[in-house]
């Protein structure tokens, strides 16, 4: 079997995480073809002995881009690398809430898009009920530290109500898509329940700022004709980023072996 020569976009708490295993050989059939990042060495000791290649090397060495940074660069370069030829996975898949960068991504080729999961589970069984029937309604809720959940569009009474909140405060309710431009950083939670079950629509997000959530809390309920499916995630965060969950890179390693067809070591 030819080994996947893969690049990584993104140098932060995920990217960081893949693009060493990659290098450690830790996904048996594939291998590091570079780090993309904007700028030059960082100071950081576990990314600087990673070698730094710019996209059109990548194009042109990788089989495989691993988006690790954040929806803009899937906006930005998504459609670029798919019409490569060059094969893309994404974790930001919240930036396919976006209309014109899903058309443009659908459109590109002859590369295909896949997305990883992330921290989220319970997609394969939501996935497997809006096949047998679709769902009526499904509800995402979200808890998260409310300092986490303060943005640059509040005025500086909502941001200051979150920043002293000493018990829960409801801050968002609304269709899944709208969480893309309010609260981009919980978007990829209810865009990847969305695609698992091909219907943004039926998707509503609740976004909750309570002090006492220490770690993350991800809460899914679905109710459809196949039955009604509830499972929650309790995500410890990163140690370097406390708004990533530490499982992501992982999920994102054994995605990349789901591709190559061998099993995901850990070294």
């Amino acid at each position: 079997m030819n080994r996947m020569r893969v690049a990584v976009i993104g140098r932060g708490a995920v990217g960081s995480v893949v693009a060493r295993s990659l290098r450690d050989g830790n996904v048996p059939g594939a291998e590091l073809a570079g780090l993309l990042a904007r700028s030059g060495p960082s100071g950081r000791p576990d990314t600087d002995d990673l070698p730094l290649i710019t996209l059109h090397e990548a194009l042109r060495e990788a089989d495989l881009v691993v988006e690790c940074a954040n929806q803009q660069v899937v906006k930005d370069v998504g459609a670029r690398i798919l019409t490569a030829g060059t094969d893309l996975m994404i974790i930001s898949v919240g930036a396919l809430a976006d209309d014109m960068t899903a058309t443009a991504l659908r459109a590109a080729g002859p590369g295909r898009l896949y997305a990883s999961s992330g921290a989220i589970g319970g997609l394969d069984v939501l996935r497997a009920a809006a096949r047998c029937a679709p769902f009526e309604r499904i509800t995402v809720t979200i808890t998260k530290q409310p300092y986490a959940l303060v943005q640059s569009w509040m005025d500086a009474r909502e941001a200051a109500r979150l920043r002293v909140a000493t018990e829960p405060i409801e801050v968002f309710r609304g269709p899944a898509r709208e969480t893309a431009d309010r609260f981009p950083e919980c978007t990829n939670v209810a865009a990847a329940v969305a695609l698992a079950v091909g219907d943004w629509a039926v998707v509503e997000v609740v976004i909750i700022a309570d002090p006492a959530a220490r770690p993350s809390v991800h809460e899914v309920v679905a109710d459809g004709l196949a039955g009604t499916y509830r499972f929650g995630i309790v995500s410890r965060p990163s140690p370097e980023r406390e708004s990533s969950s530490m499982v992501t890179p992982y999920a994102v390693l054994s995605a990349i072996s789901d591709l190559t067809g061998r099993d995901f070591t850990f070294r």
